[in-house]
């Protein structure tokens, strides 16, 4: 069997190319189990994500939805899933306070259409050099700055005006809103999150998260307990998907979001290669690249007209999906409309969710997609620990693209100096 090696520059999603080499119906049952073993993470993992970022969780739902269908039909893997990714939070709430809903969108679809451009330029390929030292510190920064951002939710602060974007401010003010605290939403939050640790060593094959949010929202209703909910704060949830309309375009408002437009788009292209790459090492396949960037760029667009959040390929749900037995983007799609199914039956059931749940939900996220052992590993090594805090500690203090900027081009220093000293010493 081939594994895609000699076609990875090649423009062709991987669909076309499984349904050429012939698709049956045990393929088909196979891919409806991973799917819905995925559609099980991926909802209440798509409304916490929407709702740390700072927009209502139909939000994320969407994205989950068009996004997810968009990212497998047309990308360049066989297995990767699309949607809303923790990693994003950080982008998204920023450019909604900013901006707004409608600036949001309109990052969003600018977005897309960047990503699409990366991609059609063949330049797909350039996004997997970037250092792993900086892969590993702006990741591990974006984990600590979401954790930072779900503690008002995960124990239940009351805060006397906004909380701050930027991670000193923030826990100065959440600091002087500890006396606030609520004993019953850090049972639920801290309950979520634990249950789902436990659930994860000794029952490995159950859905955690989905359980975590069902039993915390059972609690809290059967026993009234006085935590905010989804619908006390946002109201029910719609029962489908909205009707598609452009974001509202002008110069002004694009030249606005550009920069934050560039930011979601170096953040999906290397997210989205990452997790691909990752799928690759699981299967001993190969993903085609630039299609795989043109995909995320269109699901993006859609995602936007759609009303919905930025789209990346997920590490998590691409393995949850390969674990499960997929073999091909048919499960990914079949995903996208198990959780739209979701929305039509059973949206009124997401008003009982309490937000500290979801809060608990993230803590898990942040706790996984940390790469603690990396990190320790780099600092092991001076150049490697040079990158590594300088990314990290940028990423905290400023923002992500400064401290991608920052990492990268201090690698490219340090491979400069070696090349220069290589060339004196063989003179």
């Amino acid at each position: 069997m081939p594994d895609g090696t000699a076609t990875a520059h090649t423009y062709r999603p991987k669909l076309a190319t499984v349904l050429s080499e012939g698709y049956n119906f045990g393929h088909f049952r196979k891919d409806m189990l991973a799917a819905l073993t995925v559609a099980i993470v991926a909802l209440p993992l798509s409304m916490a994500i929407a709702v740390a970022s700072g927009v209502s969780p139909e939000r994320g739902l969407y994205a989950a939805v068009i996004g997810g269908f968009l990212v497998s039909a047309l990308g360049g893997s066989r297995y990767q899933i699309g949607g809303p990714a923790g990693a994003f939070i950080v982008l998204v709430a920023a450019t909604a306070t900013k901006f707004g809903l409608d600036g949001l969108l309109l990052t969003v679809f600018i977005s897309g259409f960047m990503l699409a451009l990366i991609g059609l330029l063949r330049l797909g390929s350039l996004i997997r050099y970037i250092p792993h030292a900086v892969t590993v510190g702006f990741t591990c920064g974006i984990a600590v700055t979401i954790f930072a951002s779900q503690i008002k939710d995960l124990v239940g602060l009351k805060l006397p005006s906004a909380e701050p974007g930027p991670l000193l401010p923030k826990l100065a003010v959440l600091a002087q809103a500890l006396p606030t605290i609520s004993a019953a939403a850090v049972a639920v939050g801290v309950g979520s999150a634990a249950l789902i640790f436990l659930l994860r060593r000794w029952l490995p094959n159950w859905p955690g998260m989905l359980i975590a949010v069902v039993l915390a929202s059972l609690a809290a209703w059967l026993f009234h307990l006085p935590v905010e909910t989804i619908g006390s704060h946002f109201g029910q949830l719609p029962d489908g998907l909205p009707s598609p309309r452009l974001p509202s375009i002008s110069t002004s408002s694009v030249l606005d979001v550009l920069p934050a437009a560039l930011a979601f788009t170096l953040l999906g292209a290397v997210e989205s290669l990452l997790s691909a790459k990752v799928a690759d090492g699981m299967t001993g396949r190969k993903h085609r690249y630039n299609m795989e960037v043109v995909a995320q760029g269109v699901a993006n667009i859609a995602s936007a007209i759609f009303g919905g959040i930025s789209v990346t390929g997920t590490i998590a749900r691409t393995a949850t999906n390969i674990r499960a037995g997929a073999v091909s983007p048919v499960a990914g799609m079949m995903h996208a409309l198990l959780v739209l199914i979701f929305m039509v039956v059973a949206s009124p059931l997401a008003s009982f969710i309490p937000l500290s749940a979801l809060a608990g939900v993230l803590v898990v996220v942040c706790w996984n997609m940390a790469e603690k052992e990396e990190f320790l590993r780099l600092l092991h090594e001076w150049r490697g620990a040079s990158v590594l805090i300088a990314t990290f500690g940028l990423t905290l203090i400023e923002d992500l693209t400064v401290g991608i900027i920052a990492g990268c081009v201090l690698a490219a220093a340090f491979a400069v100096f070696d090349r220069i000293r290589r060339r004196r010493a063989s003179s």
